[in-house]
C-alpha cells in the first residue's frame, strides 16, 4: 500500500515550512536514511530522510512551494510491486494562504483523510488542529480537539479561556488552567471600544505617494516579531546595569592566545575571543549563583545542573541563537572552536534545532558596532539575557587618583517571577568578579 511522505515537525513550534528542494525525482528508487528533500524552516535549511524503502511515486507538493503546513501530504513512496496506479486518488497540493489574517478569518474545512497507508514519514507527533470552534458570542475561536473536549466536559465556554498556543489558539493546558481559575479572559467593559489594530492597507495609506518599497517579512521575520511580543507581553522583565573593567581579561586573553599551539596548515589551533571569555565567565556566574540558574513554569522553577549559554549571532534578515551546552565545564579553547563553528553554519541556515532550542541564559554582543550600553529582550524559556557594549577607555578614580581602564557596560535583563532584584544582583555581581579577575576561570 502506498505510503504518505508528510511535511515533518522539525521543531516543536514548527507550524510551516518551504519545500527548498526536491533531491530525488518520482521513479527514484530510495531506501531507509537516504536524503529526499531539503525543508528550510524559520531559522535553518533541513534534509528529510526517508523513513521507508521504496520508490518515489508521486511529488505532490513542487519544490520552491512556501508556507506548507506540518503533516501536509508532499510525496508519496511506492512499496515494492506497487505502480503507480496506486495513488491515482493522490491528493494535489493545497495552495498556501496569502496572508495568516485571511486564514484566519476563513478557515477551511478539514480535508476528508486520504486512504490509510501501511506506514508514514510523518514524525508521531502530530500537530494539533487548526479549526476554530464556535462561541456563544457568535466568534470563531480556535482550538485544538482535546481543548474543545477538556472544555465541553468542564462546561466551559472556549471564547472565555486566553489562548496560550498558535495565533491565540486555546490548547488543553489552556483549558486545566481555567478549571483552576486561572486564563480566563476579564469580561469587556459595557461599552469600551476594542483596541483597534491598523491593518497593512490602512497603515501603507499614510504614504499615499509610494514612495517606498513593500518587502513581504518572510519566516524568519515572522516568528522574530512573535516571540518578542510574546517575551515583552508575558515576562515581567527587568534590568540591572554594571561597568566592568576589561584591561586584566584583555592581557589574559593575549597570552592564551601566545601559548596557541600551531596546527598541520601552520595556524593556531585556536584564538579565543572577547566573546568566548564573556560567554564562559557568564556560565561560571550562573553555576556560582545557581538560583538564578533557573527556567520559570507555571507549576514550579526549573533549577539547572549546567550553564547552556545562548549567543545572538546576526545572519541575514534576522538573528539566531546557538546555544553552547555545558560551557561552564569546557575549556576556553574549546568554546572557542564550537563558537567558530556554530556561528558560521547558523549564517548558513545550517543549525540543527538542538542547536539553537532551549538553553538558560543568553549573551548579546554589541561592542563589535560601538555601542556603548543597550537593553536586551529575554529569549523564552529563558529568565536572563546578558547585554554587552563596546570596551573603551575611560577615566576611574582609584584611591583619589584619576586613571585610564578600559571599561565595558553589562546589562542584565531579568525575569521577576524567576529571578528577585538582589539574586540578579548577584548574578551580575558574580559576573563582573570573574571578568575583571580572569584567573579564577582556569582555576
Amino acid at each position: 500500500m502506498p505510503v504518505n511522505i508528510l511535511m515533518p515537525a522539525l521543531s516543536p513550534t514548527m507550524e510551516k515550512g518551504n519545500l527548498a528542494k526536491w533531491l530525488k525525482k518520482e521513479g527514484d528508487k530510495v531506501k531507509a536514511g537516504d536524503v529526499i528533500a531539503e525543508i528550510e524552516t524559520d531559522k535553518a535549511t533541513m534534509e528529510v530522510e526517508a523513513v521507508d524503502e521504496g520508490t518515489i511515486g508521486k511529488i505532490v507538493v513542487a519544490e520552491g512551494t512556501q508556507d506548507v503546513p506540518v503533516n501536509q501530504i508532499i510525496a508519496v513512496l511506492l512499496e515494492d510491486g506497487e505502480d503507480a496506479g496506486a495513488i491515482k486518488g493522490a491528493p494535489a497540493a493545497a495552495p498556501a494562504p496569502k496572508t495568516e489574517a485571511k486564514q484566519e478569518a476563513k478557515p477551511a474545512a478539514p480535508k476528508p483523510a486520504p486512504a490509510p497507508a501501511a506506514a508514514s514519514a510523518a514524525p508521531k507527533t502530530q500537530t494539533a488542529s487548526t479549526v476554530p470552534a464556535p462561541a456563544q458570542d457568535g466568534k470563531r475561536v480556535f482550538s485544538s480537539p482535546l481543548a474543545r473536549r477538556l472544555a465541553k466536559d468542564a462546561g466551559i465556554d472556549l471564547s472565555h479561556i486566553a489562548g496560550s498556543g498558535p495565533h491565540g489558539r486555546v490548547v488543553a493546558h489552556d483549558v486545566e488552567q481555567a478549571k483552576k481559575g486561572g486564563g480566563l479572559r476579564a469580561p469587556a467593559a459595557a461599552g469600551a471600544p476594542a483596541i483597534q489594530v491598523p491593518s497593512d492597507e490602512q497603515i501603507r495609506a499614510l504614504f499615499e505617494d509610494g514612495s517606498y518599497e513593500f518587502v513581504p517579512h518572510d519566516g524568519m521575520r515572522k516568528t522574530i516579531a512573535k516571540r518578542l511580543v510574546e517575551s515583552k507581553s508575558t515576562i515581567p522583565h527587568y534590568y540591572l546595569t554594571v561597568d566592568v573593567e576589561l584591561d586584566a581579561l584583555l592581557a589574559a586573553r593575549q597570552s592564551i592566545n601566545s601559548a596557541s599551539p600551531m596546527g598541520e596548515d601552520g595556524k593556531p589551533r585556536f584564538r579565543v575571543s572577547v566573546n568566548d571569555l564573556l560567554i564562559k565567565a557568564l556560565a561560571l556566574a550562573l553555576i556560582k549563583i545557581p538560583d538564578a540558574n533557573v527556567t520559570w513554569t507555571e507549576g514550579g522553577m526549573l533549577k539547572h545542573k549546567h550553564a547552556d549559554v545562548g549567543v545572538a549571532v546576526a545572519i541575514p534578515n534576522g538573528l539566531i541563537t546557538p546555544i553552547v551546552r555545558h560551557a561552564d565545564e569546557k575549556s576556553l579553547s574549546a568554546i572557542s572552536n564550537e563558537m567558530r563553528d556554530l556561528a558560521g553554519r547558523a549564517r548558513n541556515r545550517k543549525l540543527k534545532p538542538m542547536e539553537y532550542q532551549g538553553g538558560t541564559t543568553a549573551l548579546s554582543n554589541l561592542g563589535m558596532f560601538g555601542i556603548k550600553e543597550f537593553s536586551a529582550v529575554i529569549n523564552p524559556p529563558h529568565s536572563t539575557i546578558l547585554a554587552v557594549g563596546a570596551g573603551e577607555e575611560r577615566a576611574v578614580v582609584r584611591k583619589g587618583e584619576i586613571e585610564v581602564a578600559t571599561v565595558m557596560t553589562a546589562t542584565l535583563s531579568a525575569d521577576h517571577r524567576a529571578v528577585d532584584g538582589a539574586l540578579g544582583a548577584e548574578l551580575l555581581t558574580a559576573f563582573k568578579g570573574f571578568v575583571e579577575k580572569p584567573i579564577s576561570m582556569l582555576a
